[in-house]
Protein backbone atom coordinates (compact mmCIF):
# COMPACT_ATOMS: atom_id res chain seq x y z
CA UNK A 1 0.00 0.00 0.00
CA UNK A 2 1.68 3.64 -0.89
CA UNK A 3 1.03 6.88 1.03
CA UNK A 4 -2.06 7.53 -2.23
CA UNK A 5 -3.63 4.56 -1.30
CA UNK A 6 -3.81 5.89 2.21
CA UNK A 7 -5.28 8.99 1.50
CA UNK A 8 -7.36 7.42 -0.22
CA UNK A 9 -9.14 5.83 2.60
CA UNK A 10 -12.09 6.65 4.35
CA UNK A 11 -13.64 5.88 8.19
CA UNK A 12 -16.13 3.50 7.23
CA UNK A 13 -19.20 4.50 9.38
CA UNK A 14 -20.51 0.89 10.44
CA UNK A 15 -22.91 2.05 13.19
CA UNK A 16 -25.44 4.64 12.52
CA UNK A 17 -27.26 6.26 14.93
CA UNK A 18 -30.85 7.63 13.97
CA UNK A 19 -33.36 8.93 16.65
CA UNK A 20 -31.46 7.98 19.62
CA UNK A 21 -31.32 4.24 17.81
CA UNK A 22 -28.59 2.51 16.05
CA UNK A 23 -28.18 0.63 12.88
CA UNK A 24 -25.33 -1.88 12.19
CA UNK A 25 -24.00 -1.75 7.97
CA UNK A 26 -23.92 -4.60 7.92
CA UNK A 27 -22.87 -4.96 4.16
CA UNK A 28 -19.83 -2.40 5.10
CA UNK A 29 -18.62 -3.97 8.09
CA UNK A 30 -18.81 -7.64 6.00
CA UNK A 31 -17.06 -6.30 3.40
CA UNK A 32 -14.24 -4.67 5.78
CA UNK A 33 -13.86 -7.98 7.94
CA UNK A 34 -14.37 -10.98 5.69
CA UNK A 35 -11.45 -9.72 3.03
CA UNK A 36 -10.06 -13.01 2.00
CA UNK A 37 -6.88 -11.73 3.39
CA UNK A 38 -8.28 -10.25 6.65
CA UNK A 39 -10.85 -12.68 7.41
CA UNK A 40 -8.80 -15.34 9.58
CA UNK A 41 -6.02 -13.16 11.55
CA UNK A 42 -6.63 -12.19 14.84
CA UNK A 43 -7.67 -8.66 15.07
CA UNK A 44 -6.16 -5.55 16.79
CA UNK A 45 -9.02 -3.12 17.80
CA UNK A 46 -7.29 0.04 19.36
CA UNK A 47 -10.46 2.74 19.82
CA UNK A 48 -10.78 6.18 21.17
CA UNK A 49 -13.83 7.05 23.58
CA UNK A 50 -14.45 10.16 25.71
CA UNK A 51 -16.20 13.29 25.44
CA UNK A 52 -17.12 15.32 22.51
CA UNK A 53 -14.54 17.86 20.89
CA UNK A 54 -11.87 16.97 22.43
CA UNK A 55 -9.30 15.66 19.43
CA UNK A 56 -10.18 12.21 19.16
CA UNK A 57 -10.55 11.95 15.36
CA UNK A 58 -7.35 14.39 15.53
CA UNK A 59 -5.32 11.89 17.13
CA UNK A 60 -6.24 8.76 15.68
CA UNK A 61 -4.73 10.70 12.38
CA UNK A 62 -1.59 10.93 13.60
CA UNK A 63 -1.93 6.79 14.65
CA UNK A 64 -2.59 6.20 10.51
CA UNK A 65 0.16 7.61 9.80
CA UNK A 66 2.80 5.30 11.79
CA UNK A 67 0.88 2.74 10.54
CA UNK A 68 0.80 3.45 7.46
CA UNK A 69 4.88 4.00 7.53
CA UNK A 70 5.35 0.83 9.73
CA UNK A 71 3.20 -1.87 8.27
CA UNK A 72 2.50 -0.82 4.56
CA UNK A 73 6.31 0.94 3.90
CA UNK A 74 8.03 -1.03 6.53
CA UNK A 75 9.92 1.15 7.06
CA UNK A 76 11.51 2.18 10.88
CA UNK A 77 12.96 5.06 13.08
CA UNK A 78 11.04 7.73 14.33
CA UNK A 79 10.63 9.79 10.53
CA UNK A 80 7.19 8.55 10.28
CA UNK A 81 5.35 11.91 11.30
CA UNK A 82 6.62 13.11 8.06
CA UNK A 83 7.56 16.76 7.21
CA UNK A 84 6.35 19.71 9.60
CA UNK A 85 4.19 21.26 6.88
CA UNK A 86 2.51 18.09 5.94
CA UNK A 87 -0.96 18.45 6.53
CA UNK A 88 -3.21 15.33 8.36
CA UNK A 89 -5.36 13.30 6.40
CA UNK A 90 -7.10 10.32 7.27
CA UNK A 91 -10.89 10.45 9.97
CA UNK A 92 -13.03 13.50 9.65
CA UNK A 93 -11.88 16.33 12.02
CA UNK A 94 -12.37 20.15 12.41
CA UNK A 95 -11.91 22.81 14.90
CA UNK A 96 -15.38 24.61 16.52
CA UNK A 97 -18.28 23.77 19.07
CA UNK A 98 -20.75 21.29 17.03
CA UNK A 99 -19.37 17.50 16.93
CA UNK A 100 -18.11 15.97 13.89
CA UNK A 101 -17.89 12.23 14.33
CA UNK A 102 -21.38 10.11 14.92
CA UNK A 103 -21.69 6.56 15.92
CA UNK A 104 -18.70 4.54 15.44
CA UNK A 105 -16.02 4.56 12.21
CA UNK A 106 -13.46 1.72 11.31
CA UNK A 107 -10.72 2.82 9.38
CA UNK A 108 -11.32 1.02 5.51
CA UNK A 109 -7.84 -0.16 5.24
CA UNK A 110 -6.96 -2.58 7.35
CA UNK A 111 -3.03 -2.82 8.50
CA UNK A 112 -1.72 -6.10 8.86
CA UNK A 113 1.01 -7.04 10.79
CA UNK A 114 3.36 -10.04 12.21
CA UNK A 115 4.08 -9.68 16.03
CA UNK A 116 7.16 -10.98 17.33
CA UNK A 117 6.02 -14.26 18.03
CA UNK A 118 5.19 -14.67 14.38
CA UNK A 119 1.88 -14.53 14.80
CA UNK A 120 -0.73 -12.65 12.16
CA UNK A 121 -2.95 -9.70 13.03
CA UNK A 122 -4.22 -6.66 11.72
CA UNK A 123 -5.14 -4.03 12.96
CA UNK A 124 -8.23 -2.02 12.96
CA UNK A 125 -8.25 1.51 14.45
CA UNK A 126 -12.05 3.01 15.72
CA UNK A 127 -13.27 6.30 16.25
CA UNK A 128 -16.05 6.77 18.24
CA UNK A 129 -18.90 9.68 18.37
CA UNK A 130 -18.01 12.02 21.21
CA UNK A 131 -20.36 11.79 24.57
CA UNK A 132 -22.08 14.31 26.25
CA UNK A 133 -22.74 17.04 23.27
CA UNK A 134 -25.82 18.22 23.23
CA UNK A 135 -27.77 16.05 20.90
CA UNK A 136 -27.12 12.87 22.69
CA UNK A 137 -28.95 11.03 25.72
CA UNK A 138 -27.36 9.13 28.27
CA UNK A 139 -28.55 6.30 26.67
CA UNK A 140 -26.65 7.44 23.60
CA UNK A 141 -23.74 8.24 25.45
CA UNK A 142 -23.60 4.95 27.06
CA UNK A 143 -24.04 2.65 24.16
CA UNK A 144 -21.01 4.38 22.27
CA UNK A 145 -18.95 4.15 25.22
CA UNK A 146 -20.04 0.35 25.75
CA UNK A 147 -19.71 -0.42 22.54
CA UNK A 148 -16.46 0.83 21.81
CA UNK A 149 -15.35 -0.81 25.16
CA UNK A 150 -16.30 -4.54 24.29
CA UNK A 151 -15.33 -4.38 20.71
CA UNK A 152 -11.65 -2.88 21.53
CA UNK A 153 -8.52 -4.84 22.70
CA UNK A 154 -7.28 -1.39 23.88
CA UNK A 155 -9.66 1.82 24.67
CA UNK A 156 -7.97 4.86 24.81
CA UNK A 157 -10.52 7.14 27.45
CA UNK A 158 -9.50 10.29 26.15
CA UNK A 159 -9.97 13.24 29.00
CA UNK A 160 -9.17 17.52 28.85
CA UNK A 161 -6.30 18.59 31.14
CA UNK A 162 -6.85 16.20 34.31
CA UNK A 163 -8.74 13.14 35.67
CA UNK A 164 -11.77 14.13 37.23
CA UNK A 165 -14.15 12.26 39.21
CA UNK A 166 -17.02 12.89 36.95
CA UNK A 167 -14.81 11.35 34.27
CA UNK A 168 -13.97 8.17 36.21
CA UNK A 169 -18.03 7.43 37.76
CA UNK A 170 -18.76 7.77 33.63
CA UNK A 171 -16.68 4.29 33.69
CA UNK A 172 -19.05 2.71 36.64
CA UNK A 173 -21.78 1.19 34.20
CA UNK A 174 -19.01 -0.95 32.22
CA UNK A 175 -17.52 -1.79 35.68
CA UNK A 176 -20.68 -3.59 37.03
CA UNK A 177 -21.08 -5.35 33.36
CA UNK A 178 -17.37 -6.75 34.27
CA UNK A 179 -17.85 -7.30 37.78
CA UNK A 180 -20.86 -9.74 36.70
CA UNK A 181 -18.63 -11.26 33.76
CA UNK A 182 -15.76 -12.22 36.23
CA UNK A 183 -17.84 -13.91 38.57
CA UNK A 184 -19.12 -16.38 35.75
CA UNK A 185 -15.62 -16.79 33.62
CA UNK A 186 -13.38 -18.13 36.50
CA UNK A 187 -11.76 -15.07 37.29
CA UNK A 188 -10.91 -13.52 33.90
CA UNK A 189 -11.09 -9.39 33.61
CA UNK A 190 -13.87 -8.92 30.30
CA UNK A 191 -11.91 -6.33 28.93
CA UNK A 192 -7.86 -5.68 27.77
CA UNK A 193 -6.37 -2.46 28.43
CA UNK A 194 -7.43 1.10 29.49
CA UNK A 195 -5.95 3.82 28.32
CA UNK A 196 -6.00 6.96 30.00
CA UNK A 197 -5.03 9.73 27.99
CA UNK A 198 -4.82 13.05 29.39
CA UNK A 199 -4.57 15.72 26.64
CA UNK A 200 -3.56 19.38 26.89
CA UNK A 201 -1.33 18.79 30.66
CA UNK A 202 -1.01 22.09 32.21
CA UNK A 203 1.23 21.24 35.23
CA UNK A 204 4.25 19.19 34.09
CA UNK A 205 6.56 20.77 37.05
CA UNK A 206 3.70 18.27 39.31
CA UNK A 207 4.02 15.32 36.89
CA UNK A 208 5.90 14.57 33.97
CA UNK A 209 4.50 14.24 30.54
CA UNK A 210 4.46 10.66 29.43
CA UNK A 211 3.44 7.37 30.87
CA UNK A 212 5.48 7.28 33.68
CA UNK A 213 3.69 10.72 34.86
CA UNK A 214 -0.02 9.74 33.72
CA UNK A 215 0.77 6.46 36.05
CA UNK A 216 1.70 9.02 39.23
CA UNK A 217 -1.50 11.27 38.39
CA UNK A 218 -4.16 7.98 37.96
CA UNK A 219 -2.59 6.32 41.34
CA UNK A 220 -3.20 9.53 43.17
CA UNK A 221 -6.69 10.18 42.03
CA UNK A 222 -7.25 6.53 42.56
CA UNK A 223 -6.48 7.29 46.41
CA UNK A 224 -9.38 8.65 47.34
CA UNK A 225 -11.61 6.81 49.79
CA UNK A 226 -15.02 7.62 48.55
CA UNK A 227 -13.46 6.01 44.98
CA UNK A 228 -11.73 3.04 46.58
CA UNK A 229 -14.73 1.34 45.09
CA UNK A 230 -14.55 2.21 41.98
CA UNK A 231 -10.73 1.46 42.03
CA UNK A 232 -11.45 -2.21 42.59
CA UNK A 233 -14.42 -2.28 40.09
CA UNK A 234 -12.18 -0.99 37.27
CA UNK A 235 -8.97 -3.10 38.21
CA UNK A 236 -11.67 -6.19 38.51
CA UNK A 237 -12.46 -5.13 34.56
CA UNK A 238 -9.66 -4.45 32.82
CA UNK A 239 -6.24 -6.71 32.87
CA UNK A 240 -4.28 -3.31 32.26
CA UNK A 241 -4.90 -0.04 33.57
CA UNK A 242 -2.17 2.44 32.48
CA UNK A 243 -2.82 6.93 31.83
CA UNK A 244 -0.20 9.16 29.63
CA UNK A 245 -0.20 12.91 30.32
CA UNK A 246 0.48 14.87 26.62
CA UNK A 247 0.92 18.49 26.39
CA UNK A 248 -1.89 21.13 24.90
CA UNK A 249 -0.96 21.26 20.61
CA UNK A 250 -0.91 25.12 20.57
CA UNK A 251 -3.24 27.31 20.43
CA UNK A 252 -4.02 27.31 16.15
CA UNK A 253 -5.64 24.20 16.98
CA UNK A 254 -8.59 25.40 18.81
CA UNK A 255 -8.85 29.13 17.40
CA UNK A 256 -7.91 28.81 13.78
CA UNK A 257 -10.33 27.66 11.63
CA UNK A 258 -8.00 26.59 8.89
CA UNK A 259 -5.44 24.33 11.08
CA UNK A 260 -4.57 21.55 9.11
CA UNK A 261 -2.57 19.84 11.87
CA UNK A 262 1.10 21.28 11.51
CA UNK A 263 2.64 20.79 14.97
CA UNK A 264 6.22 20.69 16.36
CA UNK A 265 6.15 20.49 19.68
CA UNK A 266 3.24 18.37 20.37
CA UNK A 267 4.62 16.02 18.02
CA UNK A 268 7.85 15.44 19.86
CA UNK A 269 6.10 13.91 23.17
CA UNK A 270 3.01 11.93 20.94
CA UNK A 271 5.99 9.68 19.62
CA UNK A 272 6.05 8.34 23.27
CA UNK A 273 2.95 7.07 23.46
CA UNK A 274 2.37 6.33 19.63
CA UNK A 275 5.43 3.56 20.02
CA UNK A 276 3.83 2.19 23.40
CA UNK A 277 0.42 1.43 21.63
CA UNK A 278 1.38 0.27 18.14
CA UNK A 279 4.99 -0.97 18.06
CA UNK A 280 5.00 -4.72 16.94
CA UNK A 281 5.76 -5.73 20.77
CA UNK A 282 3.05 -3.72 22.31
CA UNK A 283 0.57 -4.83 19.88
CA UNK A 284 -2.80 -5.92 22.16
CA UNK A 285 -4.74 -8.58 19.89
CA UNK A 286 -8.18 -9.01 20.89
CA UNK A 287 -9.28 -11.65 23.34
CA UNK A 288 -12.54 -12.82 24.68
CA UNK A 289 -12.66 -15.64 27.07
CA UNK A 290 -8.99 -16.14 26.85
CA UNK A 291 -9.30 -17.13 22.67
CA UNK A 292 -8.12 -15.02 20.15
CA UNK A 293 -10.63 -13.01 18.13
CA UNK A 294 -10.47 -13.21 14.07
CA UNK A 295 -12.26 -10.25 11.90
CA UNK A 296 -14.65 -13.35 10.76
CA UNK A 297 -15.37 -13.33 14.71
CA UNK A 298 -15.63 -9.66 15.28
CA UNK A 299 -18.74 -9.42 13.53
CA UNK A 300 -20.93 -11.69 15.21
CA UNK A 301 -19.84 -9.48 18.74
CA UNK A 302 -20.54 -6.38 16.37
CA UNK A 303 -23.95 -7.87 15.41
CA UNK A 304 -24.99 -9.48 19.00
CA UNK A 305 -24.11 -6.42 20.61
CA UNK A 306 -26.34 -4.42 18.47
CA UNK A 307 -28.96 -6.45 18.98
CA UNK A 308 -29.08 -5.67 22.96
CA UNK A 309 -28.35 -2.08 22.64
CA UNK A 310 -31.00 -1.59 20.80
CA UNK A 311 -33.34 -2.84 23.10
CA UNK A 312 -36.26 -0.93 24.56
CA UNK A 313 -34.28 -0.31 28.58
CA UNK A 314 -30.55 0.82 28.86
CA UNK A 315 -29.19 -2.83 29.05
CA UNK A 316 -28.56 -4.65 31.87
CA UNK A 317 -24.79 -6.20 32.55
CA UNK A 318 -26.51 -9.83 32.43
CA UNK A 319 -28.49 -9.19 28.98
CA UNK A 320 -24.76 -7.68 27.84
CA UNK A 321 -23.52 -11.20 29.50
CA UNK A 322 -25.48 -13.48 27.61
CA UNK A 323 -24.78 -11.57 24.24
CA UNK A 324 -21.21 -11.74 24.45
CA UNK A 325 -22.02 -15.91 25.60
CA UNK A 326 -24.15 -16.08 22.51
CA UNK A 327 -21.70 -14.79 20.24
CA UNK A 328 -18.76 -16.43 21.56
CA UNK A 329 -20.43 -19.94 21.22
CA UNK A 330 -21.56 -19.35 17.62
CA UNK A 331 -17.94 -18.06 16.90
CA UNK A 332 -16.90 -21.67 18.23
CA UNK A 333 -19.70 -23.38 16.23
CA UNK A 334 -18.71 -21.82 13.19
CA UNK A 335 -14.93 -23.21 13.76
CA UNK A 336 -16.19 -26.75 14.64
CA UNK A 337 -18.34 -26.79 11.28
CA UNK A 338 -15.17 -25.62 9.68
CA UNK A 339 -13.25 -28.31 11.06
CA UNK A 340 -16.19 -30.95 9.92
CA UNK A 341 -16.42 -29.62 6.26
CA UNK A 342 -12.38 -29.92 6.00
CA UNK A 343 -12.30 -33.51 6.94
CA UNK A 344 -15.49 -34.21 5.09
CA UNK A 345 -14.17 -32.03 2.13
CA UNK A 346 -10.96 -34.89 2.23
CA UNK A 347 -13.13 -37.83 2.04
CA UNK A 348 -16.11 -36.65 -0.39
CA UNK A 349 -15.28 -33.25 -1.93
CA UNK A 350 -16.49 -32.96 -5.19
CA UNK A 351 -13.23 -34.26 -7.05
CA UNK A 352 -13.32 -37.40 -5.12
CA UNK A 353 -15.03 -40.50 -5.91
CA UNK A 354 -18.28 -42.20 -5.10
CA UNK A 355 -17.79 -44.00 -1.28
CA UNK A 356 -19.33 -46.45 -0.23
CA UNK A 357 -22.23 -45.54 2.18
CA UNK A 358 -20.86 -47.54 5.27
CA UNK A 359 -17.56 -45.95 4.65
CA UNK A 360 -19.19 -42.77 3.94
CA UNK A 361 -21.30 -43.13 7.65
CA UNK A 362 -17.86 -43.77 8.93
CA UNK A 363 -16.39 -40.90 8.10
CA UNK A 364 -18.95 -38.62 9.58
CA UNK A 365 -18.47 -39.96 12.81
CA UNK A 366 -15.05 -39.15 12.90
CA UNK A 367 -15.14 -36.40 11.51
CA UNK A 368 -18.69 -35.15 13.33
CA UNK A 369 -16.30 -36.11 17.05
CA UNK A 370 -13.61 -33.89 15.38
CA UNK A 371 -15.83 -31.32 15.09
CA UNK A 372 -17.50 -31.84 18.77
CA UNK A 373 -13.99 -32.08 20.13
CA UNK A 374 -13.05 -28.46 18.86
CA UNK A 375 -16.28 -27.40 19.93
CA UNK A 376 -16.10 -28.50 23.83
CA UNK A 377 -12.15 -27.59 23.90
CA UNK A 378 -12.79 -23.98 23.21
CA UNK A 379 -13.15 -22.02 26.23
CA UNK A 380 -16.63 -20.09 25.72
CA UNK A 381 -18.70 -17.86 28.21
CA UNK A 382 -22.43 -18.61 29.47
CA UNK A 383 -21.83 -21.87 30.98
CA UNK A 384 -23.26 -25.41 30.76
CA UNK A 385 -26.50 -24.23 29.39
CA UNK A 386 -25.31 -22.30 26.66
CA UNK A 387 -22.44 -24.93 25.61
CA UNK A 388 -25.37 -27.58 25.48
CA UNK A 389 -27.49 -25.51 23.58
CA UNK A 390 -25.07 -24.72 21.33
CA UNK A 391 -24.01 -28.14 21.03
CA UNK A 392 -27.53 -29.56 20.00
CA UNK A 393 -27.55 -26.64 17.13
CA UNK A 394 -24.03 -27.84 16.01
CA UNK A 395 -24.93 -31.72 15.66
CA UNK A 396 -27.74 -30.25 13.93
CA UNK A 397 -26.33 -28.55 11.22
CA UNK A 398 -23.35 -31.55 11.30
CA UNK A 399 -26.70 -33.89 10.31
CA UNK A 400 -28.16 -31.60 7.27
CA UNK A 401 -24.90 -30.85 5.92
CA UNK A 402 -24.51 -34.92 5.89
CA UNK A 403 -27.57 -35.27 4.09
CA UNK A 404 -26.53 -33.18 1.87
CA UNK A 405 -22.96 -35.00 1.13
CA UNK A 406 -24.81 -38.49 0.83
CA UNK A 407 -27.16 -36.95 -1.82
CA UNK A 408 -23.96 -35.47 -3.49
CA UNK A 409 -22.14 -39.05 -2.82
CA UNK A 410 -24.88 -40.60 -4.78
CA UNK A 411 -24.57 -38.68 -7.19
CA UNK A 412 -21.14 -40.43 -8.44
CA UNK A 413 -23.09 -43.62 -8.07
CA UNK A 414 -22.60 -44.47 -11.71
CA UNK A 415 -24.51 -48.34 -11.06
CA UNK A 416 -27.18 -47.04 -9.47
CA UNK A 417 -27.40 -43.99 -12.21
CA UNK A 418 -27.71 -46.46 -14.26
CA UNK A 419 -30.04 -49.20 -12.87
CA UNK A 420 -33.50 -47.25 -13.96
CA UNK A 421 -32.72 -47.63 -17.44
CA UNK A 422 -31.33 -50.73 -17.75
CA UNK A 423 -34.47 -52.05 -15.91
CA UNK A 424 -36.90 -49.95 -17.99
CA UNK A 425 -34.77 -51.33 -21.30
CA UNK A 426 -35.15 -55.07 -19.85
CA UNK A 427 -38.41 -54.71 -18.62
CA UNK A 428 -39.15 -53.15 -22.59
CA UNK A 429 -37.61 -55.81 -23.87
CA UNK A 430 -39.08 -58.93 -22.07
CA UNK A 431 -42.54 -57.28 -23.43
CA UNK A 432 -41.81 -57.12 -26.80
CA UNK A 433 -40.18 -61.03 -26.36
CA UNK A 434 -43.55 -62.24 -24.68
CA UNK A 435 -45.31 -60.10 -27.31
CA UNK A 436 -43.56 -61.83 -29.92
CA UNK A 437 -44.39 -65.28 -28.30
CA UNK A 438 -47.76 -65.05 -28.03
CA UNK A 439 -48.03 -63.70 -31.08
CA UNK A 440 -46.67 -66.92 -32.64
CA UNK A 441 -48.96 -69.31 -29.96
CA UNK A 442 -51.74 -67.50 -31.56
CA UNK A 443 -52.71 -65.85 -28.44
CA UNK A 444 -53.69 -62.17 -29.80
CA UNK A 445 -54.87 -60.83 -26.74
CA UNK A 446 -51.83 -61.29 -24.68
CA UNK A 447 -49.81 -60.33 -27.63
CA UNK A 448 -51.73 -57.10 -28.19
CA UNK A 449 -50.93 -56.24 -24.02
CA UNK A 450 -47.51 -57.10 -23.68
CA UNK A 451 -47.11 -54.63 -27.01
CA UNK A 452 -48.72 -51.91 -25.07
CA UNK A 453 -46.76 -52.62 -21.68
CA UNK A 454 -43.43 -52.49 -23.99
CA UNK A 455 -44.48 -48.74 -25.14
CA UNK A 456 -45.29 -47.57 -21.93
CA UNK A 457 -42.46 -48.86 -20.59
CA UNK A 458 -40.16 -47.53 -23.48
CA UNK A 459 -42.36 -43.94 -23.04
CA UNK A 460 -41.14 -43.97 -19.29
CA UNK A 461 -37.45 -44.89 -20.73
CA UNK A 462 -37.64 -41.74 -22.71
CA UNK A 463 -39.11 -39.52 -20.42
CA UNK A 464 -36.77 -40.19 -18.06
CA UNK A 465 -33.28 -40.31 -20.89
CA UNK A 466 -35.14 -36.25 -21.14
CA UNK A 467 -35.44 -35.26 -17.64
CA UNK A 468 -31.50 -36.22 -17.06
CA UNK A 469 -30.45 -34.63 -20.27
CA UNK A 470 -32.86 -31.29 -19.95
CA UNK A 471 -32.91 -31.21 -16.26
CA UNK A 472 -37.01 -31.03 -16.82
CA UNK A 473 -39.67 -33.29 -15.33
CA UNK A 474 -37.39 -34.04 -12.09
CA UNK A 475 -40.26 -34.73 -10.30
CA UNK A 476 -41.38 -38.08 -11.91
CA UNK A 477 -37.84 -39.28 -13.33
CA UNK A 478 -37.20 -39.46 -9.30
CA UNK A 479 -40.81 -41.28 -8.84
CA UNK A 480 -39.76 -43.82 -11.42
CA UNK A 481 -36.34 -44.20 -9.66
CA UNK A 482 -37.92 -44.68 -6.05
CA UNK A 483 -40.35 -47.14 -7.69
CA UNK A 484 -37.74 -48.96 -9.91
CA UNK A 485 -35.83 -48.91 -6.80
CA UNK A 486 -38.42 -50.31 -4.17
CA UNK A 487 -39.18 -53.20 -6.85
CA UNK A 488 -35.53 -53.87 -7.09
CA UNK A 489 -35.39 -54.18 -3.00
CA UNK A 490 -38.25 -56.18 -3.10
CA UNK A 491 -37.07 -58.59 -5.38
CA UNK A 492 -33.61 -59.18 -3.58
CA UNK A 493 -35.82 -59.33 -0.12
CA UNK A 494 -37.80 -62.38 -1.74
CA UNK A 495 -34.19 -64.19 -3.43
CA UNK A 496 -32.36 -64.02 -0.14
CA UNK A 497 -35.36 -63.88 2.31
CA UNK A 498 -35.39 -67.74 3.34
CA UNK A 499 -31.59 -67.55 3.85
CA UNK A 500 -31.50 -64.68 6.21
CA UNK A 501 -34.72 -65.91 8.25
CA UNK A 502 -32.47 -69.47 8.98
CA UNK A 503 -30.02 -67.30 9.70
CA UNK A 504 -31.95 -65.52 12.35
CA UNK A 505 -33.77 -68.40 14.14
CA UNK A 506 -30.51 -70.62 13.95
CA UNK A 507 -28.70 -68.40 17.23
CA UNK A 508 -31.93 -68.71 19.48
CA UNK A 509 -31.85 -72.12 19.22
CA UNK A 510 -28.81 -72.41 21.44
CA UNK A 511 -30.14 -70.17 23.91
CA UNK A 512 -33.50 -71.83 24.40
CA UNK A 513 -31.73 -75.47 25.00
CA UNK A 514 -29.34 -73.56 27.56
CA UNK A 515 -32.42 -71.91 29.79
Amino acid sequence: MTSKDLRSGRGIQVVIPSDHRFALDEEALSKLLLAEDVRDRAVVVLSVAGAFRKGKSFLLDFFLKYLDHTYNRGEAGDNWMGSEHEPLKGFSWRGGSERDTTGLLLWSQPFKATLPNGEKVVILLMDTQGTFDSESTVRDNATVFALSTMLSSVQIYNISQNIEEDDLQHLQLFTEYGRLAQQSSAGATPFQRLQFLIRDWSFPYEYPYGAEGGQQLLSKRLEHEELRALRRHVAGCFARVAAFLLPHPGLAVATDPTFTGKLAEFKTHLRELVSMLLSPENLVPKMIEGQRVKAKDLLLYFKAYMNIFNGEELPEPKTILEATAEANNLSAVAEAREVYDQLMEEVCGGTRPYLPPRSLEEEHQRARDKALHAFHARRKMGGDQFANTYSAQLLKELEEQFEQLRAHNEGKNLFRMASTPAALALVTLLCWLLAAAASSAGVVSVARLANAMALAVAAALVMWLYSRLTGNMRDQAMKLDELVETVKNYLMQQAVGPTHGAAAVAPATPDKKHS
